[in-house]
Order: C-alpha cells, then structure tokens, then sequence
C-alpha cells in the first residue's frame, strides 16, 4: 500500500507557540488519518519536523510499505534529501528522529511542494486554527 503524507507545522513568533497538522492519504485519495495539535514553544523549522514525524508515525499505522512526504518546508525537504547538512543541533535531533522512523517503510521520499498546493493549504489551516484555539485559551 503507497501513501501520501501532507505535513506542516506553524510557529507565532520564532520561536514561539506552535502546532503541528498532518494528513495521510491512501492511494484512493481517501483520508486515513487527519490531525492538528499544540506542541508548545518552538521555532518553525522544528514545528515542520515534529509535523512530519507524527505524520510519518501515523502513516507506520496503516503500512510498512511507499510512504510519499509532501512538505512546503525547502529546507527540510533539502536536508532529509541529503542536499543540505544539518548544522542547528536542535533540528539535528530531529532530523535523527526522522532517520530511525523512515526504517519503518520499505520505501519514503521527501518532495517539496508549494504553499499553494492544497492538501497543504489543508493542513496549514488545521495548524493554525489550533494556534487559534491556544491564543483564546491564554
């Protein structure tokens, strides 16, 4: 079974408070699994990684098999691919993270889309209406 993932995580302020948004797709474009929530202070980089790790650890859920990663983050999209290093030792950490769960698919590749696209605009809307919901909590 090949799945697409769609991650994105938002950060008011840099860093600031934060949240991550995944959805997982199966090859029927149903949707698996959808989620939003608040992972506290964080720069946005991070966000974007934590988004695609719960992403990543739900896709492991439905199967071991093609897992496709679509990010609107160049940079990590860049550093998963190889293209850039790692240098900040935070996003090290979870560039790491991100390594071990990837063992779990027989099959995972990183693309970068842009903002425009829609399941992004999708998942971008769930992070930040959870932002919202944090904002009127505070």
């Amino acid at each position: 079974m090949k799945l697409r993932v769609y991650s994105d995580g938002a950060s008011r302020g840099n860093p600031g408070v934060s949240s991550v948004a995944f959805m997982v797709l199966n090859e029927d474009d149903e949707i698996l699994e959808r989620r939003s929530y608040f992972i506290g202070e964080r720069t946005n980089n991070q966000a974007e990684y934590e988004a695609l790790i719960s992403s990543l650890k739900s896709a492991s859920d439905f199967t071991n098999d093609e897992v496709e990663c679509y990010l609107d983050s160049e940079l990590v999209v860049k550093q998963l691919n190889g293209e850039y290093k790692v240098k900040n030792s935070d996003l090290k950490i979870l560039w790491l993270k991100v390594q071990g769960i990837k063992q779990r698919f027989r099959k995972i590749s990183f693309i970068h889309v842009p903002r425009t696209n829609p399941q992004i605009q999708e998942v971008d809307q769930l992070a930040n209406q959870t932002l919202d919901k944090i904002r009127k909590k505070i």
